[in-house]
């Protein structure tokens, strides 16, 4: 299934959807008016399933509502998470990162996998324009994907994660490179080189639509992750050369702490993901009008115009 928050044709009222057949979206309010995306996830397996009928039901006297898919207006997959910790899971982009800053990979990275916690309070979704802070001369972009915790749980083991996903989305975690190396000098951060945006979408994306191309570790897709600049190829890397699994910072998340239905993990920056690999730190960053485009097989394409 392909869930997503979308406002059908002429209306502004947020709804809840699934895509069908990548053609059409259908939906789902016959389930629960007015439910939000996390109500939904919080609401478990049996609605899950409920609205998965409805979805392949599209047809019959009660038939859903349907619309083209480009028809509608497409929002935050998920626009109030309880919480967003992202992590540094891909080797090539930790490398190259401190390489940048003249060091090697520190010793650490390789013992346990690392995360901070983001603003889960300033979500952007598909289309949605997204504010240059004020404070920057440096704005990048970050091709991620994400994790959403569909069921809570407490130190859960590596091979049982993935029975906590609810399902995966695209994530771009926006960075303010100047304000972050700034913060990050004093030995704490990133903080507010981060926290004035993160999108989301254009849809959570269940596991089972991506099973075939699993690796074998827990969340480990052979995956294609791409990022343009103003329809431009930048960047392209595999979610499958990520260094820790989704089984693993599941486990490192939840170690002695509640994960809650909703909690976004994010991937951490697929190699050269990030104009801070591709230009070494040095630029051009983006400029006011740039539309920064991510397409990950099976998970769609998420674009945003920086403004």
């Amino acid at each position: 299934m392909r869930y997503l928050t979308f406002s059908p044709p002429g209306s502004t009222t947020k709804q809840l959807g699934v895509m069908f057949q990548d053609e059409f979206v259908i939906e789902l309010t016959n389930i629960r008016p007015n439910m939000s995306m996390l109500e939904f996830i919080e609401a478990g397996p049996r609605l899950w399933e409920e609205s998965e009928q409805l979805a392949q039901s599209n047809g019959g006297g009660d038939k859903p509502k349907r619309w083209i898919k480009e028809a509608v207006s497409i929002h935050p997959a998920l626009s109030n998470p309880p919480s967003l910790r992202d992590f540094y899971a891909f080797e090539q982009h930790v490398a190259t990162s401190n390489a940048n800053r003249g060091r090697e990979i520190p010793k650490a990275w390789y013992e346990i996998p690392v995360f901070y916690f983001s603003n889960p309070n300033a979500i952007f979704g598909h289309e949605q324009e997204v504010p240059i802070p004020k404070s920057t001369q440096e704005m990048d972009f970050e091709l991620e994907v994400a994790a959403i915790i569909g069921k809570p749980g407490r130190d859960i083991p590596a091979d049982k994660a993935m029975q906590h996903i609810f399902g995966f989305t695209i994530f771009n975690d926006w960075s303010a490179r100047d304000v972050q190396r700034q913060e990050m000098s004093v030995g704490l951060g990133p903080a507010k080189g981060k926290d004035f945006a993160s999108s989301l979408g254009p849809f959570i994306v269940t596991p089972d639509e991506l099973e075939d191309k699993s690796d074998g570790r827990p969340g480990v897709y052979e995956l294609e992750m791409i990022a343009r600049i103003n329809g431009n190829e930048c960047s392209r890397g595999n979610w499958k050369d990520i260094h820790y699994s989704f089984g693993d910072m599941i486990a490192r998340a939840s170690a002695d702490v509640l994960l809650s239905s909703g909690d976004v993990i994010g991937s951490g920056t697929v190699g050269t993901g990030t104009l801070l690999e591709i230009t070494k730190a040095k630029g051009p960053w983006l400029q006011r009008g740039d539309v920064v485009e991510f397409e990950i097989e099976r998970l769609g394409i998420l674009r945003n115009r920086v403004v």
